[in-house]
């Protein structure tokens, strides 16, 4: 497991526009925590909102998805929904950083959002986020549908919210029932077709895997997984090895935040408040000239312990 990373300037002070050390310095004014959704959906959930409190919360709609759904699909690509989180982040929290959480697809847009604007970004928590076209499974097969389609498969999906969330492995509650007939509504057909064929553009470059790389080693990257779904999560051994942690959440599946909101945002305030722990310790430590200083590497990473994914992948109507 990789260290924490602190710039000291010749006159010994610590380099303030490095996100880490401003990170280090959360418990004294928490940074905003910025959640991006995935294909299908909101992270816009009071229970969440209220378990990150002291955090300001940031929950926006992509293009293409609630308030934007008329958002004119030819031009929604994941560098265009990073171009727009970066001015939405810049306009509501000014030149941040914020520690920014992506579920599935939304995490590939929180990739390219710190590898371009990696000031904007404290840390990057990805909840079984796409790291390579194995992950994109149903967003592929929605983009080779045609329109109409999209639009009968959709609409099947609004007919039986229950279904689709057996589909994903979640119990049909009448919570959970509510919660799905908001989010398979949040979203026309065009905006998935259009999102499915950016992330296969995206996740397929070569391109893709070498920023992804320069990601986790300029911004502290951790990783959540649910057990029943870690399984079919393609996070290649160089990430698992080189994240700030990871965590699998025991009896959850790819929708852990819909199955158990409160859980989720306790979960994500226990990773952030033990990750700025650790760059604070590393930032009051260093001495000396200019120099980039690793600490000696700390295994943070949860104890481990999934099921076996089902072969019909619990989570392929959802990433």
């Amino acid at each position: 497991m990789r260290g924490s990373y602190v710039t000291r300037l010749s006159d010994g002070t610590v380099d303030t526009s490095c996100p880490r050390w401003q990170a280090s310095m959360d418990d004294l004014n928490p940074l905003p925590v910025v959640l991006l959704h995935g294909l299908i959906g909101s992270l816009d959930d009071p229970a969440i909102v209220a378990a990150l409190h002291p955090h300001s919360v940031f929950s926006p709609s992509l293009l293409g998805y609630g308030a934007n759904a008329d958002t004119d699909p030819a031009t929604i690509t994941l560098a265009k929904q990073a171009e727009y989180v970066a001015q939405l982040v810049r306009t509501k929290f000014g030149s941040g950083p914020v520690h920014v959480v992506g579920h599935s697809v939304g995490c590939v847009v929180a990739v390219l959002l710190a590898g371009k604007y990696p000031e904007l970004v404290a840390s990057l928590i990805s909840v079984e986020g796409n790291f390579t076209l194995k992950d994109a499974f149903w967003s592929a097969s929605v983009a080779r549908m045609s329109q109409a389609e999209a639009e009968a498969k959709l609409d099947m999906l609004r007919i039986d919210p229950e279904g689709w969330l057996a589909g994903s492995g979640v119990s049909p509650t009448e919570e959970c029932i509510g919660v799905a007939r908001r989010w398979l509504n949040l979203q026309p057909a065009s905006t998935l077709r259009a999102m499915g064929s950016s992330i296969v553009d995206t996740t397929g470059a070569p391109s893709y895997e070498a920023l992804l790389r320069s990601v986790f080693v300029r911004t502290p990257v951790h990783l959540i997984a649910g057990e029943r779904s870690r399984d079919g999560w393609d996070v290649p051994a160089w990430a698992e090895d080189q994240a700030a942690s990871f965590d699998v959440v025991q009896g959850a599946g790819h929708l852990m935040m819909l199955e158990d909101g409160d859980g989720f945002g306790r979960l994500l305030v226990r990773i952030i408040k033990t990750g700025m722990q650790k760059a604070s310790s590393v930032s009051k430590e260093m001495t000396g000239t200019p120099r980039l200083t690793v600490d000696a590497p700390t295994e943070s990473r949860a104890s481990i312990s999934v099921s076996n994914q089902s072969e019909n992948h619990p989570h392929t109507q959802t990433k």
